[in-house]
């Protein structure tokens, strides 16, 4: 998970000062000592954190602390906002043109994921803007690239400009804006080549395909896991092509987030979108403040809201809640909303959203098994239709059965069974039956 080193470290030294009525200069460095060891380790730039901590400290120690009611809740949102502003403060959006087609250019090294990012940037952006994307493989260089960049069209149903790979990348950037104005293309994206690193010959391509095709943006593909490397590259990329943002790979795979945290600061330029994940869903924009606040363990409601919104059907979400009212949920219904809730992506990044959700009990070290949730569904699947509908009908032999259909024994059936029959009765508790009464939770979930 994106920061889960960093954030550990930064959620304990914060909850030392948390609750204080007096925060004195030693309590202040004292946590600005910590923090500055947590943001080293997790690989961010030591001129950044320099800066970072010279900033917090004087805020902490001025005024604004002093006079507060709540000293420690200060100092702990002087660490969110300086934490914010160290990425970039606000969300940094696209600059479409006034004028069709926006050009969209993708640069970056060798292995940091342009081609797929290209394809999941045109996807997002489809449905998000409502526009009607032309992807161009403008990179003639790396073997299988154009292929590659055709089956992720195929896969979006998108078109894919080529010229093969005989062509210069100038000539193809060039007439793939002409193709885009005939047939009505309102967004163009430029896969262009990388190298295995900077050099002369990359650069001055690059910038004879700016030239020839004027770009609203170009963005950095760094891949997040490379720490101060992706800093450096994107530094070089700046120096030459003035980038208007950076798309940051596999921060999913980054325990540490070093290369989020120091782009911008060192670069000048805001990340605009991270990867979490493989699918071609999996591109999300970068909202500075709210990935402060999940760093810091305070959740990220509103994020949480738009995953939701986007992979979870309305209508079916108020038939799910009838069926609740009435008591009729089925394992059919069970099944169709885990699917909903892993369309949603890894379940532990959720959790990480849920505000206060790192001091519940149990929650912050739970490891969600995505092994043992397909176990569940191979389950769910080898029941008959009437067993779904009515599980008190599941005798001996039916667990046999399932057990066998399903990979599973009979002890992981009678588990799901129970769990099944007290998430029932605790849904009807919720409804209203036992109202003011203290609830307990009866879930047991083997996933967690």
């Amino acid at each position: 998970m994106a920061f889960e080193g960093l954030s550990d470290r930064l959620q304990e030294t914060i909850k030392k000062i948390r609750g204080k009525g007096k925060v004195s200069e030693a309590d202040v460095k004292q946590m600005t000592r910590e923090v500055r060891l947590a943001l080293l380790e997790a690989d961010v730039n030591f001129k950044v954190v320099k800066d970072f901590i010279n900033r917090v400290k004087e805020r902490a120690i001025g005024q604004e602390v002093l006079k507060s009611l709540t000293p420690g809740q200060q100092v702990i949102k002087i660490v969110q906002d300086e934490l914010t502003g160290l990425m970039g403060g606000e969300q940094s959006k696209i600059q479409f043109s006034p004028k069709p087609p926006t050009v969209i250019m993708l640069v970056g090294l060798q292995g940091a994921g342009k081609t797929t990012t290209t394809g999941k940037l045109a996807n997002y952006i489809r449905k998000a803007h409502n526009k009607n994307p032309l992807l161009v493989a403008a990179d003639v260089y790396r073997p299988a690239a154009i292929k590659q960049l055709q089956t992720l069209g195929g896969q979006l149903s998108m078109p894919v400009f080529t010229m093969g790979d005989k062509e210069s990348p100038v000539t193809i950037a060039k007439e793939a804006i002409k193709k885009a104005k005939e047939d009505h293309h309102d967004i163009v994206f430029i896969d262009t080549a990388g190298r295995l690193h900077v050099d002369e010959t990359l650069m001055g391509e690059l910038e004879e395909i700016k030239a020839v095709t004027n770009p609203n943006e170009i963005f950095l593909v760094v891949d997040a896991m490379t720490g101060q490397d992706a800093v450096n590259v994107a530094e070089s990329f700046n120096e030459r092509l003035n980038i208007t943002g950076a798309i940051l790979t596999k921060l999913d795979g980054d325990t540490r987030g070093g290369a989020a945290l120091s782009v911008k600061a060192v670069t000048g330029t805001s990340i605009k979108f991270v990867g979490m994940g493989e699918k071609l869903d999996a591109l999300e924009p970068f909202y500075p403040d709210r990935m402060a606040s999940r760093i810091l363990g305070m959740g990220d409601v509103l994020s949480l809201i738009e995953k939701a919104q986007t992979n979870v059907d309305a209508e079916k979400a108020k038939e799910m809640e009838k069926k609740l009212r009435t008591m009729s949920f089925t394992f059919d219904d069970f099944l169709e909303q885990i699917g909903q809730v892993r369309s949603m992506g890894p379940l532990e990044d959720l959790l990480a959203m849920m505000p206060g959700a790192g001091k519940l009990k149990g929650l912050k070290d739970a490891k969600i098994d995505d092994k043992k949730i397909g176990q569940i569904e191979a389950i769910i699947r080898s029941m008959t239709p009437l067993e779904k509908s009515d599980p008190d009908i599941i005798s001996a032999s039916r667990k046999k059965r399932i057990a066998l259909g399903s990979g599973t024994n009979i002890q992981d059936v009678n588990r799901l069974l129970k769990q099944f029959k007290d998430m029932k009765k605790m849904m009807k508790q919720f409804m209203g039956n036992t109202k003011g009464k203290k609830r307990k939770n009866p879930f047991n979930l083997p996933f967690m």
